[in-house]
């Protein structure tokens, strides 16, 4: 007799008709890794230590957000790079006119953490930009470099300097006041003095501008500090001389556009010639009333300037303005044990000289409009408010510093 099938079907090798039951535990089981899924993505999003962009769109308890202008610079990359290596978290706004972003990507790949810096390309000459960024950021305080700076161009194009120093400083505060970010360190210049009739220059010194370069900046100082009468804004107003030198680990350097070779620093000419890329460097006045006829200047290394900022920064309090010249001040001449960088322009040549080991041929032309004869500092007030001073004071040194870069970077940031 064949067995009777009470209701079952029948049994078949290779088939398991419990599918049939699991198909809902599987469905729940898909369900619940859709709902964790969506679940973590959104607390991905919501948490500022984890989601890259909105780290720097909130305020976190510990560190601090500093907006660098002009951050793709010579001073304000290698400001960023000191700020960044003290832990500071850094946004750079730059239109790169002359900047270069080479700079920010060695920084960026120095500091690759989610959160340490970031760069956004943008015009602080467009207010709208402006605001957006304002609008985007939780900045705490601002370091403003960014500004065109060759005294001799300033006279060549005067309404551009106006522009570009003392209207986007008045939007920059604008942007400030309206967002409510409180400190600021605005980076200014000693020719904002003219030429003062004492030495050395004091932060009392009457500040009597002879070039629109210098007159803009006054400008922009004006702004600052007519806003800061009625405002509990943090304020550091830092006026620096001859900036020289880079980043002694040979990671940042000057790398200016070639057109502006004609207007640019000192060292950067001096470096050109002995790399001959010019024929020979020129000089500029020879009859100014100094011991050797060639201008009187205060140079400072770059390294110890971004040292002043950071200092600034540090010290600010609200509602207070501090005003200070960043120089290495009178001190001793060249033939003195301890060199200071008070120098003339010949003497600088010479220690160019000795820096490169190249004989570099010198011309010696009129004055360039607008220069001074002789500039120094009394930077007694920074020493004692900010305990601030220049520690890089061999000129010859920092020359050196700043050439090796040069000779390993020939076409700028492009070699490296």
């Amino acid at each position: 007799m064949l067995p009777v099938n009470r209701g079952r079907a029948p049994h078949r090798a290779g088939m398991d008709f419990t599918d049939v039951k699991r198909k809902p535990s599987v469905l729940s089981k898909v369900v619940l890794a859709l709902v964790l899924t969506v679940f973590c993505v959104y607390i991905l999003k919501q948490s500022p230590g984890i989601a890259g962009t909105n780290m720097f769109s909130v305020h976190e308890p510990g560190v601090t957000h500093v907006l660098v202008t002009g951050g793709a610079g010579f001073i304000g990359s290698h400001a960023a790079l000191r700020l960044l290596k003290d832990n500071y978290r850094v946004t750079i706004v730059d239109n790169l006119s002359r900047g270069n972003m080479a700079a920010v990507k060695i920084l960026q790949g120095l500091f690759p953490e989610p959160g340490r810096l970031q760069f956004i390309y943008g015009d602080l000459g467009n207010a709208k930009v402006v605001n957006k960024i304002f609008s985007e950021n939780a900045f705490d305080a601002v370091i403003h470099f960014a500004a065109v700076a060759y005294v001799g161009e300033s006279t060549l194009e005067p309404l551009r300097y106006y522009h570009n120093i003392t209207a986007n400083t008045l939007t920059i505060m604008e942007a400030m006041a309206a967002h409510r970010v409180k400190t600021l360190i605005y980076s200014s210049t000693c020719a904002t003095y003219g030429e003062p009739e004492k030495m050395p220059i004091t932060e009392v010194t009457p500040q009597v501008p002879i070039n629109p370069y210098g007159k803009a900046k006054k400008m922009a100082e004006d702004i600052i500090l007519d806003f800061s009468k009625n405002s509990d804004m943090a304020v550091m107003i830092l006026r620096y001389f001859n900036v020289i030198g880079s980043d002694p680990e040979g990671r940042l350097g000057e790398a200016p556009r070639p057109e502006l070779r004609e207007h640019g620093r000192i060292s950067g000419a001096c470096f050109d010639a002995a790399r001959g890329i010019i024929p020979g460097l020129k000089v500029r006045g020879t009859d100014y009333p100094t011991q050797d006829g060639t201008c009187i200047r205060d140079y400072i290394d770059v390294t110890d300037l971004v040292d002043a900022h950071v200092k600034a920064l540090g010290k600010a309090e609200p509602g207070k303005v501090g005003i200070y010249n960043v120089g290495t001040g009178r001190g001793l001449f060249a033939l003195a044990p301890s060199p200071i960088f008070r120098r003339s322009v010949k003497e600088f040549v010479e220690a160019c000289k000795k820096a490169t080991g190249v004989e570099i041929k010198v011309e010696y032309l009129p004055r360039r409009p607008g220069d001074y004869a002789e500039v120094y500092s009394d930077p007694s007030k920074i020493n004692r408010e900010l305990n601030w001073t220049a520690k890089n004071t061999d000129l010859q040194e920092s020359l050196s510093i700043a050439w090796r870069w040069q000779k390993s970077h020939r076409n700028g940031y492009g070699s490296s």
